[in-house]
Formats: structure tokens, sequence, C-alpha cells
């Protein structure tokens, strides 16, 4: 049992690949009944999105890293929906449920009747959230999305990286479509709880990216021309960004005139804060090849280490440039416990990055490991729906069931 904040509600996952997914992951964390449906011919596309690998107990090879890191907390079943006795089974259990996550193509589910408008007469009061790549209305409603292809049509790839558009190191849309997808539908809930009934949550991944432009959206509304691309260095502060030191690289945020002033003092240069080019954020930006230029042979003559120490006193945001296990392996990360081992099935002790939220009351828990495909499905079936043996060995025998 789950003290979780969302301990009382069900969820019927209809979804693969990452942002669906990553929306169940969040409910589940917090600590909904997730149940994942997959096909029975392999199941969710990410199994096998490798190297690397995950390596069952006898050597043999498990599912993809890629897989582990968003699904956690849900119980897998393997379901036909080509069949009709599968797609009964994936109603009947949509009707005991509070919440349907699916990721097909726009009205790619209303030939099996288990899209919004079928599943609302069985169930009024379901949440029922669709994620697609351009949603359910627009002249690119029925078109596919995939993250890269979002970030390069939704504008992040045009201000992201120096000489060519660059996409972002992780699927940023498909992640943020998955957070933006689990508040809503945790507000569509509470509308729910206060007697509103249930509702269609529609989300698009090119929606999410146009907002996640943010500032720079907003710059090219106030300025009317559109943002470039700044490398690492930020469109609206001046410095912010990184610098070769003597030994490496220094990221560097100044975020206000006061910093800048004690920045310029750290460097040995504290009449930089008193010249007219450089003494607000407005002029540095207009000034900016000149002093970053100025910055930059500062900054050469020492270490990283040495920089890191002298801004640090100084009071100016600064850091180092780290990989991936230089993150997990910081003191910081280890005080917040940022990531932690789950006991997975037939393979053992399994790493994986913790939920962010801190809350104090109800915080998220691990609870499952990612499931194996169909690992719960005779489980689920027996609980939810109360079908016996006989009845599940004859859906096997059927193709229904994996």
């Amino acid at each position: 049992m789950t003290t979780g904040a969302l301990s009382h509600i069900k969820v019927l996952d209809l979804s693969r690949v990452l942002a669906g997914p990553w929306c169940s992951q969040i409910l589940g964390d917090l600590g909904a009944d997730v149940v994942k449906v997959e096909n029975p011919a392999g199941g969710d596309d990410t199994r096998k999105w490798g190297p690397p690998f995950q390596a069952t107990r006898e050597g043999a090879r498990g599912d993809a890293a890629y897989y582990l890191c968003a699904n956690r907390n849900k119980r897998s079943i393997a379901v036909n929906l080509r069949a009709p006795a599968g797609r009964d089974i994936v109603r009947r259990l949509a009707a005991d449920s509070d919440v349907v996550i699916e990721n097909y193509k726009t009205g790619g589910l209303e030939k099996y009747g288990l899209d919004y408008g079928s599943l609302r007469e069985v169930n009024p009061d379901l949440v029922y959230c669709s994620i697609t790549g351009f949603g359910q209305t627009g002249p690119l409603a029925d078109q596919p999305g995939y993250d890269f292809l979002i970030q390069a049509m939704g504008g992040l790839m045009s201000v992201t990286g120096e000489d060519s558009p660059m996409k972002v190191g992780v699927p940023a849309v498909d992640l943020f479509t998955g957070v933006y997808a689990a508040g809503a539908v945790m507000a569509a809930l509470m509308a729910r709880d206060r007697g509103q009934g249930g509702q269609h949550v529609d989300m698009a991944l090119f929606d999410v990216q146009a907002a996640m432009l943010a500032n720079q959206a907003s710059n090219y509304f106030v300025s009317g021309e559109p943002p470039g691309r700044n490398g690492n260095a930020h469109p609206n502060i001046v410095p912010y960004q990184d610098f070769p030191t003597q030994d490496g690289r220094i990221a560097i945020a100044v975020g206000n005139d006061g910093q800048f002033a004690a920045f310029a003092a750290a460097l040995g240069r504290a009449d930089w804060a008193e010249d007219e080019a450089f003494a607000t954020n407005a002029a540095r930006v207009e000034n900016r090849e000149v002093l970053i230029a100025k910055i930059t042979l500062e900054l050469a003559q020492r270490s990283t280490a040495d920089w890191r120490a002298r801004l640090t006193d100084a009071g100016v945001p600064n850091g180092p440039i780290q990989k991936i296990d230089e993150v997990f392996s910081h003191p910081q990360a280890l005080a917040r416990r940022l990531s932690f081992e789950m006991a997975m099935t037939d393979v053992g002790a399994t790493r994986l990055v913790a939920n962010p939220m801190r809350l104090s009351a109800t915080p998220p828990d691990a609870r499952r490991a990612p499931p194996l495909h169909g690992e719960h499905t005779d489980e689920v079936l027996q609980e939810r729906l109360g079908l016996d043996e006989n009845t599940l060995n004859g859906l096997r025998r059927d193709g229904v069931l994996a």
C-alpha cells in the first residue's frame, strides 16, 4: 500500500516510448496504480532502443536502458488490441479507471472503440489524456511527431548550438510534454472531484515546444526579430556562459549588476563595474563582444579550481562542466539521493534516477521497478476484472494475451 498523494487514482496507460510513459511514471511516483498496456509482440518500442541493454541474472540480454528511465511504478500487461476480446479487456479496465493516457496517432483508437468518445460512455468521470505530435486539430493533426522533428519545427534548434542548428542532448520536448501532461491530468482530476466530470486532455508536442520557447518567444514578440543561436551564451544576460580557463572550462552566471561588480573585483578588474559600457546589464548586452573578449583573457590565466574558489568566495555563481558520472557522484547529488537502486525481476539491483519532487507529507515513492513485458497480466486481470486461470489460459491460446 502507498500513502502517496495519488494513491486513490487508477491509471490505464496505453502509451509507449517517452512522453506518455514519462507522464504516467510521474503519476505512479505520486502513488497512482498505473497499469501499462503493451502489445504482445515485444511491447514498448523502447525496450529495444539500445545498446546499452540490461543483463539478466542468467546473462541474457534484457531491456534497453532507455526503457528503464520512464517505467517504474507500473504493472505491465500484454493485450492484443486487434482482437475483440483484447479490446473488451481494455474497455473494462477503462471503466474501472480514473485516467487513460494514450499516444496513438490522432483518431487511431477510434477503430478499436477506445477513443475518448467511446470510453466516456462507459465512464463519464474519466480523464482521458491524448499525447500526439500536433494535437487533435489543425492541418498537421494526422501527422506523427517525434522529439527531434518537433525540436526542429518548433524553433528550439534555431536558438541552440553555435554555427549550425543543434538539438538538445536529451529528448526535451518529450520530457516537457510528459510533465505538462501530468500537471494537466492532475488539474482535470481536481475538477472532476469538484463535480465537473471527466474531460479530454489534448497534449501536443508542438504546442509544448512553442511554450518552452519562453523568453526567446517574448524576445521575438517584443523586438520583431527572430532570435538566433548564442551557443552557451544567454540572449539577455552578460556574462552568462562558459569560459576557457588555464586547464579547462568554467560556467559563470552573473544575474545582476551587483554580482557583476563582485565578479569584476574577483578578476582584479573592479574598474569594469564603473565603466559605462559594462556597468549595467543592458550595456553589457550591447557591448557583449568586447566584454567577453576581456573576460576570456583574464580567466585563461588561472586554473578552473582557482577561479571556482575565488568566485565562490566573492558570491559569484559559478560551476564546473560535469560529465554524467560526475553528477551522480557529486556530494550534492548524494545528499539529495538523486539516484537509488531497486530490485528488478530476473535482473536484480537496478539503478534509477530519483523523482525530484520533495513533498513533506506525501513524497514520491519508488514501489515497483520497471516491469518486464507482460509481467503482471494475470495479476491485474484477476484483481481488476475477476478473470480466473482457465479464462486467462483460454485468452492466451486465442492470442489475446501474451
